[in-house]
């Protein structure tokens, strides 16, 4: 009998990306059932690979390019995707990743002061000028603590200094800021901002203490930044930095809330979006997984919304390495790529053939 497979796994970070995870589990569940039929849905949680979970789950989705001003004024050659028209977004949906546009990974060197997020925006607007009914970004991988400014420059807004001049981009211009104004219109169904963090825009949990010394920041630029961003707060009132996210990518989470986005919880949107729930509620099987299955791993990330979403449908957790004191129990089997290879060097050094392996296994047990 053929069954229907949901297999739909986070990247496992820095070995191998969620949609070439997906594959390597299904070409291992193929090879011991063949007949089966399986859908592919990769996840992500608002950060890596956001762009690319989408890209795979919609077949019709298309990827325009863009070219933009990168996090250290060097060009870069990227893309945005544009998911097809529905009733309530008749232009379409623009699916835009801070991470390709104004990512760290796109640094030869950390910027911790003069990084910004200027390709954002400009990837942001090229979706709005192509009359996208929607926009739904993508934060995380961020090089820069800079509240947003770039990306709002970049569609329009004015940022000025004391004497009416444009601040400097990057976050050693916050302090500089005296007015903000031109915001643009959002489009008609709105903005839609994904995090999987939930830290305030200021403070010991804020955008610059906890993200700046990621992105290089000695203690001294820290204070520096977290003083500049609290400038931004003060000139934007109608915004709350305590708000849970404002602080996600340096503070883009708050340069987003100041434009009218809704900042959202990253897994649960793009399992929303891809149309996760309907297909795994539908399926035989769900296979999730993720690089690092821990004891916090079933408070927010992919694998507990993967499994929430199931409902009765068995759901399998495949995981770089199970932490001992992970909760499994929402699962009807786990393996761990660790165990399989017998080391964790062997995991990281070839992820896709273990997952085929792990694969196999699920379909051996569960088929």
């Amino acid at each position: 009998m053929t069954r229907t497979i949901v297999i739909a796994p986070d990247s496992f970070k820095g070995t191998i990306a969620a949609a070439d995870a997906a594959q390597a589990i299904a070409a291992g569940w193929l090879d011991e059932r063949p007949d089966d039929d399986i859908r592919l849905l990769p996840m992500a949680d608002g950060g890596e690979g956001t762009l690319e979970a989408f890209a795979t789950a919609v077949p019709q989705a298309e990827r325009v390019p863009v070219r933009v001003v990168g996090p250290d004024d060097r060009e870069v050659d990227t893309i945005w995707l544009r998911l097809p028209p529905t009733e309530e977004t008749p232009g379409g949906t623009a699916i835009v990743e801070l991470g390709v546009t104004s990512g760290i990974e796109l640094l030869t060197e950390l910027r911790p002061l003069d990084a910004h997020t200027f390709g954002l925006g400009q990837a942001i607007a090229a979706a709005l000028e192509a009359g996208v009914s929607r926009v739904v970004v993508g934060l995380g991988s961020s090089a820069s603590t800079d509240g947003g400014i770039g990306m709002l420059r970049a569609l329009g807004a004015r940022v000025l200094d004391a004497s009416g001049a444009d601040v400097p981009l990057g976050g050693a211009g916050l302090a500089s800021i005296a007015s903000v104004s031109g915001l643009p219109a959002l489009p008609v169904a709105g903005i839609r901002a994904l995090t999987d963090v939930t830290n305030p825009l200021l403070g010991r949990r804020g955008a610059a203490a906890v993200f700046g010394p990621q992105k290089g920041a000695t203690p001294e630029q820290v204070a520096t930044l977290d003083a500049g961003l609290a400038t931004l707060a003060a000139l934007l009132p109608d915004v709350d930095p305590l708000t849970p996210g404002a602080g996600a990518a340096g503070g883009t989470g708050f340069g987003l809330l100041a434009w009218g986005a809704t900042l959202e919880p990253g897994s649960v949107a793009v399992a929303e979006l891809i149309g996760l729930p309907a297909a795994a509620v539908a399926a035989s099987v769900v296979i999730t997984g993720e690089g690092s299955f821990d004891g916090q791993s079933a408070a927010g990330k992919v694998p507990a919304h993967v499994a929430e979403a199931a409902g009765p449908t068995p759901v399998a957790l495949v995981a770089g390495r199970i932490a001992p004191d992970a909760d499994t129990s929402a699962f009807t089997a786990s393996l761990s790529l660790t165990d399989l290879a017998g080391s964790p060097d062997a995991a990281m050094k070839d992820p896709a053939t273990w997952l085929r392996e792990a694969g196999r296994r699920f379909a051996r047990d569960l088929g």
